[in-house]
């Protein structure tokens, strides 16, 4: 058995979610790649798939396999690099995932400008409102907006985003403007289900925290925006989110002297990815594009 070739094979089984579709993504057959994963698993004495008629999973064994078999891969293909005189150019699929509107507004165009730059390259962008596990959606590095949790992974940050509190302007005639925070009590909030805000909105650089009771309670950031448009009440919103609202005078930003505390932006990525051509110059791309700020 070649290990190289059955490690690729596990790792393509493991980011397509079927032997299948790792197939078709390696140019072989489904009975090869089978044979292949059950060869590797008799080598190990270990099943690293759970296999039912509707879906294939990982199994414990086979999420840690799965991180170090890319640690290898990787540092196999950074050799071939090095020997080859290519070690800086970027090749093969990058994976992304970020919170969907920063993720439209601000690295979607960092990933243009590299596929446009390196023809060898290629990119695929998950974008969703929550955190997913990196190693078990096959994820090279992710964008994470709010404080972090203790984790294995790397993390380089990137700046911080700006929080804001907004309203409609017909809102804010009809119910007046808050002068502090302790004047919400008196006002009709809308609420996402992030953990970002929660049931509590922090105010200036102590961090005062207020607690909210929402009107209305919205799942998506659009929506969130869209309820504060149409006049339902006061929403906390990341900056981005709100600019395009607000720069078109559809909402209109209160409280301003008592700014809720920026969000640190990161982007996190497992040690093995480090050295991976295509991730240095998203991280380069993405430190330039935060310079001109998020807004």
């Amino acid at each position: 058995m070649d290990r190289f070739a059955a490690l690729q094979t596990f790792v393509a089984v493991a980011d397509q979610g079927g032997f299948a579709a790792a197939a078709r993504h390696l140019g072989s057959s489904p009975p090869a790649v089978t044979r292949m994963i059950a060869a590797l698993e008799r080598h190990l004495g270990v099943s690293l798939f759970r296999r039912s008629t509707r879906s294939l999973a990982l199994t414990g064994e086979g999420v840690a396999l799965l991180d170090r078999a890319r640690e290898i891969l990787a540092e196999l293909q950074e050799t071939e690099r090095v020997v080859m005189g290519g070690q800086s150019t970027p090749q093969g699929e990058l994976h992304v995932t970020a919170p969907v509107v920063f993720g439209r507004l601000h690295v979607l165009p960092v990933l243009a400008s590299l596929l446009a730059g390196y023809r060898e390259m290629k990119a695929r962008l998950m974008l969703l409102d929550r955190n997913i596990r990196l190693v078990e959606e096959g994820i090279d590095v992710a964008v994470r907006i709010g404080e972090l949790q203790d984790s294995s992974l790397r993390t380089v940050a990137i700046g911080s985003v700006r929080q804001v509190i907004v309203a409609s302007s017909a809102y804010l005639a009809d119910r007046g403007r808050p002068a502090r925070p302790q004047d919400l009590a008196g006002h009709d909030l809308i609420a996402g289900d992030t953990i970002r805000t929660g049931a509590q909105w922090r105010f200036g650089p102590g961090m005062d925290a207020i607690r909210i009771a929402p009107r209305l309670t919205v799942t998506s950031i659009d929506a969130q925006i869209a309820a504060a448009a149409a006049g339902l009440g006061m929403t906390n919103v990341l900056s981005y989110q709100a600019a395009e609202a607000l720069a078109a005078g559809t909402l209109c930003s209160v409280l301003d002297d008592h700014a809720p505390p920026p969000v640190p932006v990161h982007l996190l990525f497992h040690a093995s990815r480090a050295r991976m051509p295509a991730l240095r110059l998203f991280i380069d791309g993405m430190r330039e594009r935060a310079r001109a700020g998020w807004d």
